[in-house]
């Protein structure tokens, strides 16, 4: 809730979130303004998952024509699989 109250997504820039449950780990973007989440997608939990997986959510971000974003890491904290999906979105010129 404390990192809820200072990331705020808007329609010209959406908010990444991350949920991890014990066997995948979960990538959406909402629109906090209009109160939606606009797309998620799911991949699996080992290195090369999350590095597909935040490959095909920069692809799909492209598609939908995003161009920046802001991160909410969800209270996770920053090292592991979040440090891997940040690393590979700022890799790809998503997050800047």
């Amino acid at each position: 809730m404390h990192i809820r109250k200072k990331v705020r997504g808007t329609s010209d820039r959406p908010r990444v979130f991350v949920f991890k449950s014990n066997k995948y780990i979960y990538l959406g973007l909402a629109d906090d303004e209009k109160g939606k989440v606009l797309f998620s997608l799911r991949g699996a939990k080992n290195k090369e998952g999350i590095v597909d997986l935040a490959k095909n959510f920069a692809k799909k971000l492209k598609e939908l024509k995003v161009e920046k974003v802001v991160f909410d890491r969800s209270g996770y904290k920053y090292t592991g699989a979040i440090k891997v999906i940040v690393d590979t979105l700022r890799d790809l010129g998503v997050i800047v």
